[in-house]
């Protein structure tokens, strides 16, 4: 049995050869363990793609996710300079913008001109003339992960994808070949809608003009199925919806219920609709929402953050959603960083994995991504792990 039949048999809630192994890996961790340099894997999409797949090699992961929309080509012929010294590199474009690119970390943008507004004002805009909503930098660096759409001809968010969103996915799926399950990523509406007006204002929008919010998540759901559906069309193995900001320390079951369900239900129904499956990742404490990701409709859940970060129960789960929903995740991020010797890897692989592995639905993970500084020995322990103990036949 290959890695891809692998996952989508474990997906589907039936038994594969073994439990299946996917690690989402940071940015950092990327850039500490490939030989690509900060500005070559942020900004071109062949870079991302062979290090996505040089460490799945590497790792022998059953799947790839890929989190990062591709870049336009040519894109770093409006770099005029790198500087580079002991902490990371300082790119300036020709509009006098500057991106800072730690060794291990993600980038930081800095605008030629300060006094542009970076984000939208809550109060002023208009949630049925939304035509502009790509001139404000904060919401495309964060959310889109660059400083400018060249290309885009839409008047809206996203009701038209531009074709180099899609290389760097082009890209991995014929560099990792057709044994290897691929999967994409797209930004819930709710994160869109967090990132438009940065966390503050969007979380007093819910509470000051609600019907607003409403309005705007309603018109941000269109972003998140345009370049859903045109993933799907690549012929991926499963999308993520990146859920971040949704769990309970952002938000309440009631806003929960009110702000996430109905939009996120809608992606997903759009994306079964064409025959996908469909997962969800959101981080932190999730244990007093599972119930309402699991009425958007989605396939499974990602992460599961175990304390200190969340307080995700994986036998709770299992019993209370696992004939229904597959769970991804649990190891514990945290601690991973702190573990200095091999069988404490193994102890704690072990036990997500005896757990996990009745009834299928359980693919072996980290709660969240592996932290840049990670040893990559660490993650080389999991799937020899999962051969010898994960086996159901």
């Amino acid at each position: 049995m290959n890695s891809r039949e692998r996952v989508a048999l474990t997906m589907r809630h039936r038994e594969p050869d073994r439990v299946p192994v996917m690690c989402q890996l940071s940015f950092g961790h990327y850039l500490l363990n490939t030989s690509m340099a900060p500005h070559e894997l942020w900004y071109t999409s062949e870079a991302m793609a062979e290090a996505m797949v040089s460490l799945q090699r590497r790792y022998r992961f059953d799947g790839i996710l890929v989190n990062v929309i591709g870049r336009p080509v040519d894109y770093l012929k409006n770099v005029t300079s790198i500087e580079r010294d002991e902490s990371g590199e300082m790119v300036h474009w020709r509009d006098g913008s500057r991106t800072f690119m730690p060794w291990d970390d993600m980038p930081h943008f800095y605008p030629a001109d300060e006094n542009r507004l970076q984000r939208a004002c809550f109060e002023a805009i208009d949630p049925d003339h939304l035509e502009n909503i790509d001139d404000y930098t904060g919401y495309l660096w964060n959310t889109y992960h660059i400083q400018s759409l060249p290309g885009k001809v839409d008047h809206g968010p996203l009701s038209q994808v531009p074709d180099y969103f899609l290389d760097t996915l082009t890209l991995v799926k014929e560099k990792a070949g057709p044994e290897i399950s691929i999967h994409a990523e797209v930004f819930s509406p709710f994160t869109h809608y967090m990132e438009l007006f940065g966390y503050q204002e969007a979380l007093m929008g819910l509470v000051t003009d609600p019907g607003k919010a409403h309005a705007l998540l309603e018109r941000l759901t269109d972003a998140s199925i345009a370049l859903a559906m045109a993933e799907n069309d690549c012929g991926i193995d499963a999308l993520l919806i990146s859920s971040a900001f949704a769990g309970a320390p952002f938000i309440s079951r009631r806003l929960y219920e009110s702000f996430v369900v109905p939009y996120e239900k809608r992606l997903t129904s759009a994306v079964q609709a064409a025959g996908g499956i469909v997962y969800t990742h959101t981080c932190g404490r999730i244990g007093d929402r599972l119930d309402l990701m699991e009425a958007t409709g989605t396939n499974g859940v990602d992460t599961l953050d175990p304390p200190p970060l969340g307080n995700g129960d994986l036998a709770a789960a299992k019993r209370d959603f696992g004939d229904r929903l597959f769970f991804k995740g649990n190891m514990n991020s945290v601690a991973l960083l702190s573990y200095t010797t091999k069988e404490e890897v193994i102890a704690e692989a072990a036990s997500r994995i005896e757990i996990g592995k009745p009834g299928a639905g359980y693919i072996l993970s980290t709660a969240c991504s592996v932290a840049p500084r990670v040893e990559p020995w660490k993650i080389e322990l999991l799937t020899p792990l999962a051969e010898e103990i994960g086996r159901y036949h």
